[in-house]
């Protein structure tokens, strides 16, 4: 006689170490004919790899729309992962394995696009779920639902198939007391995977799911097929395709917004691959490693002591075993002497963990994420989980390689590596990288290489792209820069060609002031990486001199805000034709700037702003400068437009009122002199310019207006105070750096 064919629905948390040993043994009890896990159908594809040793969990599935490749789903496995451990067990015996819930290419047909982690999980919700686990610790008399589970659960060190059919059971009655019933169509589904392996022939099946869907899965409960049928009819559909991607222990925390996430990734591992008896000496022992990586004490004794209070802790609180809290407070008394900043240490880099999963070669990839491989083990870039900063010399060949490719990947929206600050460099060939690879980088990959199927055509292609979409000046300017530091020849042509369109079609001079300052500095640092750029220098005439022609006219009528944009595009585009230094672009440069300065309609943001460029450029005169100044800031000059005029010629270095007290005597004769009213309104504005100083500058304003009005400010220096020969070594040391020749 045939025996009954057995169903085992193995209801487990998603990365509980608990659940995870519980599933190891179920399954070596049952010795089941297959293993089913939840998980979409097209999983299977990646079963094989599962066995390779260079598949180093935290992995994670990746499904996504092929069209949409933003349309995705991530399927994390930890190590401690019950999923991962049914998985590895399955192939390990020989026995069938295959993935059963929802089709991704169902529910990622109609999934938001762009949807976050959270929202990856092929749930369909007719409204929001109660947390079961929350109810069952509830019912316990638990108010932490988290150490609940752990002590039910994740501390067990006996479990049988028994252990399972009572967690089913408590899981029947917390749905039945919710009255929850979404998820209706994964549910359908996962039922009709298990009616076709008993139809095949199975005799005995283990299921294993989350706990929530194990009382849904009980042969003995199963509504009609017909029902299942019903729900899983006419769905929308869309290509899909699914591949192995790397993990990391910072994303399977909750903190990362993953919905099946756990606080503390890190210690459920050490949890689930140590010994019971050396969790906790163990897990101090790593404790004070990470203390001492840090320059902090840490002796043999405290590691012993804190293992002892540890254990009493537990005891005193009731706990079946030490938990995580007992831990970090033990380690809080002894090993931080009360002191909370090292905690965060362990916590980042124990508890949570650093560790970033590794996929093989063999892993199916589209080309583009195959020739990043290539290009990050040849250029030697480690990828990593943990944020490390890379200093690059471009005057090296590989560091240069580097630079370029980091360029082309953020033009690709792939942001492994963000710029930072070089430090005390100031030469234009150091560059210092952020790195840090985090799991969404793979869907970013994979969208990317809708633009091509290598890093440096995918780049080209899409910087291409953008130039015939901009109709923005600054965003043409950009990219032009932007094909400089990622060496995209090809796309700096089909650039500059859009560029030289738009331009003889803009009749928006403040979009041709932003234009300038990246022309500029794509014509100045070109050099170095050995770009040609002479286009691009005919483009950045062209725009100099419609800019310098349009500047009066554009500076006409604005009022603050407008003021405020066109100050911010004229600062820039100076900056720009200074960096370049060149007659022919600084020509009709400075006599548009002549021409704003002088004009006194002009709103007092750009006005005052452009005088302190002619000032400092030498093109006005000190004593023309001051007398501008007091006319601005006559009292028939509303108060308001005079401190708009004050706050743009100010801005910069204050050495221009330590040492010119006809400016500061102007500047205090005009606020001594405003009324009391005028003044209220004065001081907010007057305030903010001079906040931008230093400190130590303002200290020193302060001391000349003190002196100023007590008469015992000494005049200048003269010239007839220094002394030329003392002066003259190092006025021959300067001239040797600026390559010019001192007559002896």
């Amino acid at each position: 006689m045939t025996p009954e064919p057995r169903v085992e629905v193995l209801g487990v948390r998603h990365h509980g170490p608990g659940s995870a040993r519980s599933v190891e043994r179920a399954l070596d009890e049952l010795q089941p004919d297959v293993v089913l896990i939840e998980g979409p159908p097209e999983l299977d594809a990646l079963i094989p790899l599962a066995g390779d040793p260079d598949l180093v969990p935290p992995v994670a599935g990746l499904v996504y729309a092929v069209d949409q490749p933003r349309r995705a789903a991530f399927y994390p496995f930890a190590v401690f992962s019950p999923e991962w451990v049914a998985l590895r067990w399955a192939l390990e015996h020989g026995v069938d394995v295959r993935f059963a819930d929802l089709p991704a290419t169902h529910f990622l047909a109609d999934a938001p696009e762009g949807a976050g982690d959270s929202e990856r999980r092929p749930r369909r919700h007719r409204g929001e779920r109660p947390d079961p686990i929350t109810a069952l610790a509830s019912a316990a008399g638990y108010d932490d639902p988290e150490r609940w589970w752990e002590d039910a659960i994740e501390h067990r060190r006996t479990s049988s198939l028994m252990h399972f059919a009572h967690l089913r059971e408590a899981m029947q009655g917390v749905r039945g007391d919710l009255d929850v019933d979404d998820d209706d169509r994964r549910e359908a589904f996962m039922r009709k995977v298990i009616r076709a392996e008993l139809k095949a022939g199975r005799q005995r099946v283990a299921f294993v799911c989350g706990a929530y869907h194990a009382p849904a899965l009980d042969p003995g409960s199963f509504p009609p097929a017909s029902r299942d049928n019903a729900l899983l009819s006419k769905l929308p559909r869309t290509k899909v395709a699914a591949t192995w991607a790397p993990w990391s222990s910072g994303r399977l925390s909750y903190a990362s917004g993953y919905g099946a996430g756990v606080r503390s990734p890190g210690w459920y591992q050490h949890l689930f691959v140590t010994p019971d008896a050396e969790v906790v000496p163990s897990w101090f022992v790593r404790v004070a490693r990470a203390l001492r990586g840090e320059n902090l004490d840490a002796s043999t004794a405290s590691v012993v002591e804190a293992t002892r209070l540890a254990g009493a802790l537990a005891a005193v609180r009731g706990r079946p075993s030490v938990g995580l809290s007992e831990l970090t407070d033990a380690a809080r008394a002894v090993l931080t002497e009360g002191a909370d900043l090292p905690l965060r240490l362990i916590d980042r880099t124990l508890v949570i963990g650093e560790d970033l999963g590794r996929v093989p070669a063999s892993t199916p990839m589209v080309p583009l994420a195959s020739d990043l491989a290539r290009l990050q083990k040849s250029l030697r870039l480690k990828v990593s989980a943990t944020s490390a900063v890379v200093q690059l010399d471009l005057r090296r060949e590989s560091q240069l390689a580097r630079s370029v490719l980091l360029h082309r990947l953020a033009i690709l929206d792939v942001h492994w590596g963000s710029q930072v600050d070089a430090g005390r460099s100031t030469g234009t060939f150091k560059e210092a990288w952020e790195l840090e690879w985090t799991p969404e980088l793979a869907v970013a990959v994979i969208e990317a290489s809708l633009h091509g199927t290598t890093v440096r055509s995918a780049a080209e292609s899409k910087v291409a792209e953008e130039a015939e979409q901009a109709s923005d000046l600054g965003v043409l300017g950009s990219l032009i820069e932007q094909c400089l530091l990622a060496d995209l020849p090809d796309g700096l042509r089909a650039v500059v060609a859009a560029l030289a369109d738009r331009t003889a079609r803009q009749h928006d001079t403040q979009a041709l002031l932003e234009t300038v300052e990246p022309l500029a500095r794509t014509c100045r640092y070109g050099d170095v990486r050995g770009v040609d750029v002479a286009d691009v220098t005919h483009v950045l005439q062209t725009v100099v001199v419609r800019a310098s022609v349009g500047l009066r006219a554009a500076c006409a009528s604005l009022d603050d805000d407008s003021a405020a944009r066109m100050r911010t595009a004229v600062e820039a585009a100076h900056r720009g034709i200074a960096l370049v230094d060149r007659d022919d672009l600084r020509d009709p440069w400075h006599e548009a700037l002549l021409t704003v300065g002088r004009d006194e309609v002009i709103h007092g943001a750009v006005s005052g702003r452009v005088n302190r460029l002619l000032l400092d450029g030498g093109l006005l005169e000190h004593a023309d400068a001051a007398a501008r100044l007091s006319r601005r800031l006559s009292p028939g000059t509303p108060a308001p437009a005079a401190a708009a005029w004050l706050d743009g010629f100010l801005t910069g270095e204050a050495l221009l009122l330590v040492h010119g007290d006809d400016l500061l005597s102007i500047i205090d004769e005009w606020l001594v002199g405003a009324s009391e009213e005028a003044f209220e309104d004065l001081l907010p504005l007057v305030r903010r310019t001079f906040a931008r100083y230093q400190p130590a500058e303002r200290r020193l304003i302060g001391g000349h207006l003190r002196d100023l009005a007590s008469g015992t400010r000494t005049s200048s220096v003269t010239t007839t105070d220094i002394d030329l020969d003392r002066a003259a070594p190092a006025i021959a040391a300067v001239a040797r750096l600026l390559g010019l020749e001192v007559a002896s």
